[in-house]
């Protein structure tokens, strides 16, 4: 029990407050090395989180999904020391360092879609579309007539880019991740591509008849 007026006990933990990794990263010697494989240690946790939460779209699993997050471990340890310098504490350093091996686990796993052969877009991807957006089968004729509308709305009202990405993600379940690398777009850039198509897309199908305009 700690004396009235006496400071706070400092609870133990192993991982060095922000400036000491700033200050350990930024040296060199047997400071910067541990320092660098305790950063890598907390990266590769972070790293197989990151890879089994987004390994169900590539079907990987076992070593080779291990493989991915210790390459973006280690991808992520030598980005983060080359730009140790930008780090302003703004954040927690976890918190910024984290962002990279993320960065890495998506890039990765983007590219690693692409290792497969590519499916080509035919009427057949179209043709299955009901079932993958969960439409009701016992309505199957008004759908495949959505469908088709659909269809002439995306050739009709998006723009080139927007009916690439739309048609890559809704048509052909192309992961958002490994649309970004095959583009060498961003997330956000690809949500807002694809809000502004689906927005065109419901104007276009409400002024048909096809859906109903909420209010």
């Amino acid at each position: 029990m700690r004396a009235a007026g006496s400071p706070p006990e400092r609870v133990a933990d192993e991982t060095p407050v922000p400036c000491e990794w700033v200050r350990a990263l930024s040296g060199g010697g047997l400071g910067r090395e541990r320092a660098t494989a305790r950063l890598y240690d907390m990266l590769l946790r972070v790293a197989r989180a990151e890879a089994r939460r987004r390994s169900g779209q590539l079907q990987i699993s076992g070593p080779e999904l291990d493989d991915l997050a210790h390459h973006a471990a280690a991808d992520a340890v030598l980005a983060i020391i080359a730009r140790i310098g930008e780090f302003r504490g703004e954040s927690r350093f976890t918190t910024w360092a984290c962002k990279f091996v993320i960065f890495e686990v998506s890039g990765k796993i983007g590219r690693h879609f692409w290792r497969r052969p590519a499916v080509p877009l035919e009427a057949a991807d179209w043709d299955r579309l009901p079932d993958r957006l969960g439409l009701d089968p016992a309505r199957e004729s008004e759908q495949r007539d959505l469908v088709r509308a659909l269809r002439r709305a995306v050739e009709e009202e998006l723009t080139e880019h927007q009916r690439q990405v739309f048609t890559a993600i809704v048509v052909d379940g192309v992961p958002l991740d490994a649309l970004v690398a095959k583009l060498g777009s961003s997330r956000n850039a690809l949500y807002k591509t694809m809000f502004d198509a689906r927005r065109k897309l419901r104007v276009s199908l409400v002024a048909n008849g096809y859906l109903h305009e909420n209010r």
